[in-house]
């Protein structure tokens, strides 16, 4: 069976950034053989909150590569340039591009590798491989949409598979009722409950903002409810001090810094990354309710300070029963469809690791964001997207993608070589005997 020195799950934005990485280390005679497995079809980001006007939250120098190599052919200007539209942009006068041409552009990117990532798999299982007391390399089984197992060798795995959607305690028991859906799966679900008679949007995020002006948008009859526990809608902090979190020298901070004042750091600035809209579109959805005023009719209603307890599934729809924080009083609210714009969970790897789990040590990282193990475990296993807690907010985001990958990428390759001169002195002294 073939060996690859690295195997990376998934191929969103971070492992795209790590082919090219890749890619780039060969000019310097640096090879590196990897293979990347999608679950997708085809590439796709957020494809189900590719909604109508969206735009990006961070600036286009922020791709894939410029910040670490802005020579590089993969930048978004480059890009705008193959395509014939860099002067248009230009006159747009923006740093922020539409979402639907960033997945464009991301996409374009993805194309120059199809050579070397297998799309339509997902992972099943991470294997250890035994050679004498050493494991010295990694199975991955993956299955296709025909049911069809595949198993693949590797040096070496990275890990980017995004987040997994959350689903509040209160919504577990109604999981594969189609009408309770998260915002991961928006557009696709919508189309069932587009002319719906009455809507829960919950959440007090950029999604659950962009969703409630989209149903708004998208007939004129359906109510909106946008339930959330806070008592307002909150703006990203994209201040240029409170910006420099997301600069690459700010992970080292991070990293470095004791582990009380790393949950410090993460609680100062939470809000730059999580519940926190655009200005812009925080102002539309207040003129949207303020419209209602004039004209004194209540289409939708902003309930602050409301809490999920129970939802239940009943023949005319789901029944809420919500807590008023306010007033400490209850009442129950009956919808004929919810969406869940309540975040994500990062931990999904875990499962995909559980037969390696003896050889880690707590599932800690170092600052390259390898997974410290076991000295006869020579495998590097890497995480992108699942190192908050000891890299900083940036983690799950583009701002450190180019950097992180280009470390990521000189790691493997010390680490590839490390092994390569080992099983090079093993064989002399074989030899010698």
């Amino acid at each position: 069976m073939k060996i690859y020195d690295l195997i990376g799950i998934g191929f969103g934005p971070s492992n795209i950034a790590l082919a090219i990485a890749l890619e780039e280390k060969k000019q310097i005679d640096h090879h590196v053989e990897s293979f990347f497995i999608e679950k997708q079809p085809g590439f796709a980001w957020h494809a189900n909150m590719m909604l109508d006007n969206a735009h990006m939250q961070v600036s286009f120098l922020k791709d894939l590569v410029t910040i670490r190599n802005p020579s590089s052919h993969f930048t978004f200007i480059n890009y705008l340039y193959e395509n014939n539209r860099l002067q248009d942009f230009i006159n747009l006068k923006t740093f922020f591009p539409s979402r639907h041409e960033f997945n464009d552009y991301l996409a374009w990117a993805a194309a120059h590798f199809n050579h070397c990532c297998a799309y339509g798999e997902e992972v099943i299982e991470v294997l250890p491989e035994k050679s004498g007391d050493e494991i010295a390399l990694l199975r991955v089984r993956s299955r296709d949409g025909a049911q069809v197992i595949h198993e693949r060798l590797t040096r070496s795995l990275v890990i980017s598979i995004g987040g997994q959607p959350r689903i509040p305690d209160c919504f577990s028991s109604l999981r594969g009722d189609a009408r309770v859906f998260h915002s991961n799966s928006y557009l696709k679900e919508i189309k069932q409950h587009g002319h719906a008679g009455k809507i829960a949007v919950v959440g007090g995020g950029q999604s659950a903002s962009e969703i409630f002006m989209d149903l708004h948008h998208r007939s004129n009859t359906t109510q909106v409810d946008l339930i959330m526990r806070a008592r307002s809608i909150k703006p990203s902090d994209d201040s240029p001090f409170v910006n420099e979190i997301f600069n690459t020298d700010f992970t080292d901070y991070v990293f470095n810094s004791p582990e009380q004042e790393r949950s410090k750091i993460l609680d100062e600035f939470w809000h730059t990354n999580y519940a926190a809209p655009d200005l812009v579109l925080i102002e539309q959805i207040f003129n949207v309710l303020y419209q209602q005023k004039v004209s004194g009719i209540e289409r939708h209603r902003f309930l602050r300070r409301h809490e999920v307890r129970k939802a239940i599934a009943q023949s005319n729809g789901i029944q809420f029963t919500l807590h008023d924080l306010n007033t400490d009083s209850e009442r129950t609210v009956t919808y004929d469809a919810v969406v869940l714009a309540t975040g994500y969970h990062r931990d999904h790897y875990k499962s995909l690791l559980a037969p390696l789990i003896p050889y880690f040590e707590d599932l800690t990282v170092d600052r390259q964001y390898r997974i410290c193990s076991t000295p006869h475990f020579k495998p590097a296993v890497f995480l992108q997207g699942a190192c908050e807690s000891s890299h900083g907010l940036s983690d799950t985001l583009l701002s450190v993608t180019a950097v992180r990958t280009s470390e990521i990428a000189q790691a493997l390759i010390n680490t590839l070589s490390q092994s390569t001169g080992v099983q090079a002195k093993r064989k002399m002294s074989s030899v010698l005997v």
